[in-house]
């Protein structure tokens, strides 16, 4: 079965699968209004996806981490000739997160995995907290992050 990792901060745990975060502010895969909720295929490329927005590792201190199983035939595979060529662009173009939004809209399935903008040849899951599936997924956590303060260059 499967797995996947999602990194949150502590004081939203709780409410860690929710997708309000999404939903108040959009993402790179949607649009302001649209819950859904991210995770990634090893914990590492979880953890990139949190320290590339750091200046540095103290905060590191405030999140945790879930794991997510899931049966493979759960999941919808994005087709990576839908994406525009410059879907790594930063704000996402429009296109990109309207590909969130129609996922979400069409209850296709509920998680869709999605090439990493930061590192291409791993995948994200975007999760989609609304679906009849949500249920399904076995989600183990929260845990601390127990991060090397080097990531960042601290400590060394």
């Amino acid at each position: 079965m499967p797995t996947a990792w999602r990194i949150a901060k502590k004081n939203h745990a709780a409410n860690g699968f929710d997708g309000e975060g999404a939903r108040l502010y959009g993402s790179r895969w949607s649009t302001p209004g649209t819950r859904v909720a991210f995770a990634s295929e090893s914990l590492s490329l979880a953890t990139l996806e949190i320290v590339v927005h750091l200046q540095n590792s103290a905060p590191l201190a405030s999140y945790v981490v879930f794991t997510v199983r899931f049966p493979e035939d759960m999941v919808q595979e994005l087709d990576p000739s839908v994406l525009p060529k410059n879907w790594r662009s930063f704000p996402a173009p429009p296109r990109v997160r309207q590909i969130g939004d129609d996922w979400v809209k069409s209850n296709s399935s509920v998680l869709l995995r999605v090439p990493s903008v930061i590192v291409v040849h791993e995948h994200n899951f975007l999760i989609n907290p609304e679906h009849s599936d949500f249920s399904k997924l076995i989600i183990s956590g929260p845990e601390p992050l127990d991060i090397d303060p080097g990531v960042l260059g601290a400590g060394r």
